[in-house]
């Protein structure tokens, strides 16, 4: 989808970086790493991000560091874009709303690195939900949009222990 809108697959994959999880920060030679593409093309691409104001830097030694920036009028926009795109709106809006007992819900693993993937991972935080139903909810939205949802499901007496477990994570629901 945000393919036909947006034809520079280094662009789409900047934008998932960097606004999909506000916190993420990345420099030059990690983003050609990770995404397997040369760094001139990356860095263009970055230019126009920060000449646009959606990205800001500052160096770190002599690395350039980027970041989203938050303060940008179109950030929010952007932001919504991508949960649409990864279907993360789609478990907010079909699963989390409809569960009992939930009182946070975490994005772990790639989506909260900024990375996109076929695996959504989600950390759920709360007292007595009901596993079956939330089966239930998973399978339905796997089906909507094409990419399979695995969760933890932590009570909220050991909520704090997944700091370290879960380094990168994103808050997507609080009740």
């Amino acid at each position: 989808m945000l393919g036909t809108l947006i034809t520079s697959k280094t662009r789409i994959k900047l934008m998932v970086k960097f606004f999909l999880n506000a916190s993420t920060t990345s420099y030059l030679r990690d983003l050609e790493s990770e995404f397997g593409e040369s760094t001139n093309g990356i860095r263009i691409e970055l230019k126009r991000f920060e000449t646009a104001g959606l990205l800001q830097s500052h160096f770190e030694g002599n690395k350039r560091i980027y970041k989203a920036n938050t303060n940008h009028p179109l950030y929010k926009d952007i932001h919504s874009l991508l949960l649409k795109y990864t279907g993360i709106d789609q478990i907010i809006n079909q699963v989390l709303t409809q569960l009992g007992g939930l009182e946070q819900a975490w994005l772990v693993g790639d989506f909260a690195r900024g990375r996109d993937g076929e695996v959504i991972e989600l950390l759920i935080v709360g007292e007595g939900i009901n596993i079956a139903y939330l089966d239930l909810l998973i399978e339905k939205v796997e089906g909507m949009i094409g990419r399979t949802v695995q969760y933890a499901i932590h009570s909220i007496r050991s909520f704090g222990r997944f700091n370290t477990e879960y380094p990168y994570r994103l808050l997507i629901f609080s009740s």
